[in-house]
């Protein structure tokens, strides 16, 4: 059955799962904040500053009016920025009548509140508006999935009959959809992979090679394991496709813009260049901050991200960053697995 559907966020994701949405023959209305850019999508069918040369069919259409966009609609998507989604959701109530499930794609926590992002949205969505809400996620790179290389998600909720329902959605023969429960280890691997994929940036940036790269996405998991095993995700997520999935290819592609930000720091550049230049949202950087205060006050010692957080913002110089992680005190490689089966105890 077509289904019409909200896409919030004209980026390059957003538009990525228009696409997938209209190969599945749903309506889309895709809203964007810039003026310009809308019209320009409506005129070429074309993304041309996030998804250059790929064609958008006319089942997509642009909008830069929120109240249009939220016209009678299934489902409402949300691929805006983290940094930008309490101020995007504050202005949904205002134009809706009628629940409706609701889909995020953002990854990220909430620096100071500590908060992840369907934790915001639920405070900033008024239940009687909300039928539920859900967590899209997993390895996928916009541009793979805008020419519908073969690409697998999952879909996490707590209500598990909408899990499937969006799983419905967006499933098709280049873009598989698994669901699962665990929302608190999906949202807490897809986020925390960006701190891990930003500083396997720095270390490709200071010309370090594979040993290294195969220790930071090793130990980095293990971070992330321990995090959300303190928070009450299920251990076994991290080994899935939000998990490892996720960490390996935002780790290893030039795709990844957390990556790419981390290259840029290794080779000395300063923050403020790399964010200036990169033209869009680095999510890893508030999110190790998030990550940093989080970790402090459960005291779950996370020791890649503290060194990191000390290269963003502490100008730090980032071969120091990686000396002193190398001449860290002796440990027992086991202890992570044994704290993370029972439960993060510290």
């Amino acid at each position: 059955m077509v289904k019409k559907v909200a896409v919030l966020g004209a980026g390059s994701w957003g538009t990525a799962l228009a696409l997938v949405l209209a190969d599945n023959g749903h309506k889309v209305i895709l809203w964007g904040h810039k003026q310009e850019q809308v019209d320009a999508i409506n005129k070429t069918h074309q993304n041309e500053k996030y998804l250059p040369g790929v064609h958008l069919p006319v089942n997509i259409t642009a909008t830069a009016e929120l109240q249009t966009a939220l016209e009678e609609i299934d489902f409402v998507v949300l691929a805006v920025p983290t940094k930008a989604m309490r101020d995007v959701c504050g202005q949904l109530s205002k134009f809706m009548t009628t629940p409706t499930i609701f889909v995020h794609v953002s990854k990220g926590i909430e620096p100071d509140t500590h908060l992840r992002v369907s934790e915001v949205i639920e405070e900033e969505i008024p239940q009687s508006l909300r039928k539920a809400v859900v967590v899209l996620s997993g390895p996928s790179h916009a541009e793979e999935v805008s020419l519908r290389q073969p690409t697998t998600v999952t879909a996490a909720s707590t209500n598990m009959e909408a899990a499937e329902r969006v799983q419905d959605l967006f499933i098709n023969n280049n873009f598989r959809v698994y669901t699962n429960s665990d929302v608190v280890g999906v949202e807490i691997g897809g986020s925390l992979k960006n701190i891990i994929a930003l500083a396997a940036g720095i270390t490709d940036g200071l010309g370090y090679g594979d040993n290294a790269k195969a220790a930071l996405i090793t130990r980095g998991l293990a971070e992330i394991a321990r995090l959300g095993s303190s928070l009450g995700a299920n251990p076994l997520t991290f080994l899935g496709l939000t998990g490892m999935g996720d960490l390996i290819v935002t780790c290893t592609s030039v795709h990844s813009r957390n990556w790419r930000a981390g290259n840029m720091l290794g080779k000395g550049k300063r923050l403020e260049e790399v964010l200036e230049s990169m033209g869009m949202v680095v999510e890893g950087v508030r999110t190790t901050k998030a990550a940093y205060q989080l970790s402090n006050k459960l005291n779950v010692k996370m020791p890649l991200t503290d060194a990191l957080y000390g290269v963003l913002f502490h100008d730090v110089d980032p071969k120091v960053a990686v000396d002193e992680l190398m001449s860290r005190g002796k440990t027992a490689e086991l202890d992570d697995l044994s704290q993370i089966l029972a439960g993060g105890e510290k």
